[in-house]
């Protein structure tokens, strides 16, 4: 977690774009796999939450009244039943501290502060929700049927928050190569253990526990497959063959939630065929290029498309395409 000073001053500029109304930012909450108490899926705090108040706990909300300049940071203390279980935690009130947040209260009070920005006649911002506890919990404060909600997200909020997460600070670069630099140990690991007669499984589990070594968790489904033409192949039993190319593509979200996600091919025996080796020079020739021609000012599209042109014409030099 960063500073205070960070997450109260990522939130005076959101104000500032904001500019009027009362918004609301849900955290999320666990997601039990098989019965509510066995939440052993690795909790995912609500990213837009995380950029602007900081905690990872779940049950969480923030609001930010602009028009008072007030903001709340709300959520239930555990009871003794939950200490017997997972230990002494920071109170609500030293969570809102942390993070530069003066008044902290139950989750009781966002109906209350929502209540009165109705009678305000302030506008509400919310975000499109996509965990279904969060959507009907904006319907019991709003009366906005789940179906609905994605369009009655705030547009204003969504452009600021695009708008600033868009861009990193030092520090999140920091973060970022940091998670890369987890992601590289996971992808080298997997180039030692892959060899043929090893199960695509054997070899994701080892590129998963790398992430967990370091504290960290995976910043998505790890795949890792000999059928690179299926998009998100997950590892399966299959046995990884002589003279076959072994995809892997993963990364790692490291312990402020920022992640990694680099995607390699290469040959499952060590080595590749003269064919493997033209074309994987091309896909590096390609990636090389961007790093070269990526500028501030320079289109996306622009790009892509020059990617496009450069690997179509390497391909039919190599006969594997024409026109």
């Amino acid at each position: 977690m960063f500073t205070s000073d960070v997450y109260q001053s990522r939130r005076d500029q959101l104000k500032k774009l904001v500019k009027s109304g009362l918004i609301i930012l849900f955290g999320n909450n666990d997601a039990p796999c098989n019965y509510p108490n066995n939440a052993y899926a690795p909790f995912r705090q609500d990213s837009s939450f995380l950029y602007y108040f900081g905690q990872k706990r779940e049950g969480l909300v923030g609001v930010i009244d602009v028009d008072a300049d007030q903001e709340y940071f709300l959520g239930n203390d555990i009871d003794i039943e939950d200490i017997v279980w997972y230990g002494s935690v920071d109170s609500v009130a030293d969570m809102a501290a942390q993070v530069g947040v003066k008044q902290s209260a139950p989750m009781s009070k966002l109906a209350q502060l929502v209540e009165k920005a109705k009678a305000a006649g302030q506008q509400i911002h919310f975000l499109p929700p996509y965990r279904f506890d969060t959507k009907i919990q904006i319907m019991d404060l709003l009366g906005i049927h789940p179906s609905k909600q994605k369009d009655a997200a705030s547009l204003t909020l969504i452009h600021a928050v695009v708008k600033m997460r868009s861009t990193k600070s030092a520090l999140e670069i920091a973060e970022i190569e940091h998670a890369c630099s987890i992601g590289y140990k996971m992808h080298t690991t997997a180039m030692r253990v892959a060899r043929p007669g090893v199960s695509e499984q054997f070899v994701g589990g080892q590129i998963d526990g790398v992430a967990r070594s370091y504290g960290a968790q995976t910043s998505f489904a790890t795949i890792f497959s000999q059928h690179g033409e299926i998009m998100h192949g997950n590892p399966s039993p299959a046995l990884l063959e002589e003279g076959r190319l072994a995809l892997c593509d993963c990364g790692a979200e490291n312990l402020n939630n920022y992640c990694s996600d680099h995607t390699r091919t290469f040959p499952v025996s060590g080595k590749f065929t003269q064919r493997q080796l033209d074309i994987y020079r091309i896909v590096e020739e390609c990636h090389d290029h961007v790093l070269k021609v990526a500028r501030p000012g320079v289109k996306y599209a622009d790009v892509h498309f020059d990617v496009c042109r450069t690997m179509t014409n390497r391909l039919k030099e190599l006969g594997l395409m024409k026109g």
